[in-house]
């Protein structure tokens, strides 16, 4: 398949303007600003089909839709660069390596729903992603892309960075919004929505990083190419993030529709599993999606919509691979550890309900865990999901109720044997829990 969205792979210095341009780039630029009217550039997206690929795969041109066409207010629009769902990790090399991509993207974005200031909010801990995409403006602007009477199309647009202080809960797009308008990032309750009351008060667009670097591809090359790769209902390239017991995890550019099992198994793509241990479990979008086991996941294609009939979410294509030991129980605890210290405490159940699970599987993993404890898990989960300002609450609730009733035999045994089997049997390298025993019980003291 061609490289589209990771071309920078192929073409070196593609973040120096000059390769950028030698290659075809601010071309679809020059011609959103001469050859098409905002309408018309809004129904190009919407013919491509284009999802949000920040993980909701709300499609992009409806979303644009939303904006009041006579707002009396400024419109802005916010390129969400804060990827901090854990086993995602291609936002950082678009930007490092092709920021003038997302910038063409933004400005395209800018003037579909006449906005003449833009920001790029990016995950605190960018900084060398912030440098480059700065320099990068800089040379944008010394061109004429960025700033007044842009090419002289009587059309000014301004663009500026933001870092923010590593929350993960500032990825979600209202939390974005406070945390730039210098606000501790709290989620906004909806509606308003933010196409109507977004960014200080005024309508605005969200579209993260690998979407809008779709759009300097699709006003250049046209819908009927983009909806040419991958399913018509889910079309066009996606960046998958494969991480876990790989031989070769990395970043891998694919068509939507690509099937997982090849994905893991292709000599050039994953390249099969560690070791040549035996495939266990994925998970497909990102820690906080429900978790497939092996016989479904090598039956799934990675779209929106086939992921979603199979049970899951694809969310941002990160791709968590496990293995035959790795024990589910911790591997849960981890992921509840992290949601628990990512919660910005706003809402009760989920303030609660992470901390709450995090005990329990601790108790767990460490063999003090009691057989009704999971469906206690499963009970918080019910009442942590639909009932909090945003979904944190249930990016985890997802995750407990499908590795519990998936790997219930396993969690289980944690509390049959009073403790971890893999953590003493098998000489898994998983975290140890909190408080948990410095050696094995022995079968006497186990739990019959």
């Amino acid at each position: 398949m061609e490289r589209i969205l990771s071309r920078w792979v192929d073409i070196p210095d593609l973040r120096r303007i000059e390769v950028y341009e030698a290659h075809g780039g601010y071309q679809a630029w020059r011609k959103v600003l001469t050859e098409m009217t905002p309408a018309a550039l809004i129904d190009e997206v919407k013919a491509a089909n284009l999802r949000g690929r920040g993980g909701a795969a709300f499609p992009t041109g409806t979303k644009w839709g939303f904006i009041p066409r006579d707002s009396q207010k400024p419109v802005y629009v916010c390129c969400n660069a804060d990827e901090s769902e854990p086993g995602t990790f291609g936002n950082r090399y678009q930007l490092e390596n092709d920021p003038h991509g997302v910038i063409e993207g933004l400005l395209i974005c800018c003037r579909a729903v006449n906005a003449h200031v833009g920001y790029i909010y990016l995950r605190g801990e960018f900084a060398l992603q912030k440098r480059r995409v700065d320099e990068a403006l800089a040379q944008a602007r010394a061109r004429g892309y960025v700033g007044r009477n842009v090419l002289g199309a009587n059309f000014d647009v301004e663009i500026y960075t933001h870092r923010g202080a590593g929350a993960y809960i500032c990825g979600e797009e209202t939390a974005l919004l406070e945390s730039l308008e210098g606000k501790r990032g709290y989620p906004r309750n909806r509606p308003p929505f933010p196409a109507i009351h977004g960014a200080f008060g005024c309508p605005t667009v969200v579209n993260n990083v690998e979407t809008l670097s779709n759009l300097p591809h699709i006003i250049a090359r046209g819908a009927q190419w983009y909806r040419g790769i991958g399913p018509a209902a889910s079309p066009g390239p996606k960046l998958f993030c494969l991480s876990g017991h790989l031989n070769r995890p990395g970043l891998y550019e694919l068509p939507m529709g690509f099937p997982l099992k090849n994905m893991i198994y292709d000599e050039h793509l994953g390249g099969g599993i560690l070791n040549g241990k035996k495939l266990k479990a994925v998970i497909p979008g990102g820690s906080s999606f429900p978790v497939f086991t092996a016989d479904e996941a090598l039956k799934v294609n990675m779209d929106f919509d086939s992921v979603r009939a199979a049970g899951s979410l694809m969310g941002t294509g990160g791709v968590i691979v496990m293995h035959e030991d790795t024990c589910m129980v911790d591997a849960l605890r981890t992921i509840a550890n992290f949601y628990h210290h990512e919660s910005c405490g706003q809402c009760t159940p989920c303030r609660e309900g992470c901390g709450w699970i995090e005990k329990l599987l601790i108790d767990l993993e460490a063999g003090r865990g009691e057989a009704a404890d999971l469906d206690k898990l499963i009970d918080i989960a019910d009442n942590m999901e639909g009932n909090t300002i945003c979904v944190l609450a249930d990016s985890l609730a997802m995750p407990v109720r499908s590795f519990v009733r998936k790997f219930k035999e396993e969690f289980v045994e944690h509390v049959r044997r009073r403790r971890c089997p893999y953590r003493f049997e098998r000489g898994y390298a998983g975290a140890a829990p909190r408080d948990a025993p410095p050696f094995p019980p022995t079968e006497a003291g186990a739990a019959s």
